[in-house]
């Protein structure tokens, strides 16, 4: 598992890496899990949870990026297993209490293809075990009543209900918001409103986080975030702002 601090002595591991990474956010007592991955996981979450310290009297909540299946898979049974507080966009709360969420359209030629032809098929197939978030996000959520310096903020794009999680403003947790795939680029295979991601970069970027932990691939710096910010706002922003 490979860990990061900020200056303030935040740690952010990552628990599950690979189809999706997950992140566990700790204050030295108390942890918050962002996101859990798919139903195969579960093991492998399970046991790094356990080797970092996690319990149920310490996991003072669970944070849904977004109720796609890759992320929100295993969501009710953390629940249910460590009692904690499922928090989610209030965009997304109701498909993850259906456990369907609807899939988002491909940004390129191959997905775009994909997901017209197969998109409802793996829908169908990859529903989920359904969970009723306890806390619905607006525009952000402060996580500072559980005893964090950090904060949800609304990134919608990919999808409707996109969130991430700002860490002690230096590190962001940014679900499917962007990717760290390919090479120099940060910009998803997948999103359902391109333009609307594109300016939630500029969001993130005005967070003045320097790292970037995205749920696919690797990190991003802040200098690559601005950097594909202006190519594609110019792109897709220019004739609006």
């Amino acid at each position: 598992m490979k860990t990061w601090k900020t200056i303030n002595g935040l740690t952010v591991t990552r628990v599950l890496s690979g189809r999706c990474n997950c992140f566990c956010v700790g204050n030295g007592t108390n942890f918050i899990l962002v996101d859990t991955g798919q139903a195969g996981a579960w093991p492998k979450l399970r046991k790094n949870l356990e080797a970092l310290g996690v319990r149920k009297e310490n996991l003072a909540a669970l944070v849904l990026t977004h109720g796609h299946f890759d992320h929100a898979e295993n969501a009710a049974r953390v629940k249910r297993e460590f009692g904690t507080v499922l928090i989610a966009h209030a965009n997304d709360a109701g498909c993850i209490a259906k456990g369907d969420c609807p899939l988002c359209g491909g940004t390129v030629l191959p997905t775009r293809i994909l997901m017209n032809l197969a998109g409802e098929r793996i829908r169908r197939r990859f529903r989920y075990e359904p969970v009723v978030p306890d806390i619905e996000v607006g525009e952000s959520h402060d996580l500072g009543p559980l005893g964090f310096r950090a904060y949800v903020i609304h990134t919608p794009g990919h999808s409707a209900g996109s969130m991430c999680v700002i860490v002690d403003g230096e590190i962001a947790l940014t679900g499917d918001a962007m990717f760290g795939i390919f090479p120099g680029s940060i910009f998803p295979p997948f999103a359902d409103d391109v333009p609307r991601m594109v300016r939630s970069w500029k969001t993130l970027l005005a967070a003045g986080c320097r790292l970037y932990l995205p749920a696919h691939g690797t990190a991003n710096r802040r200098e690559l975030v601005a950097r594909q910010y202006e190519k594609y706002a110019r792109r897709y922003l220019s004739r609006e702002e």
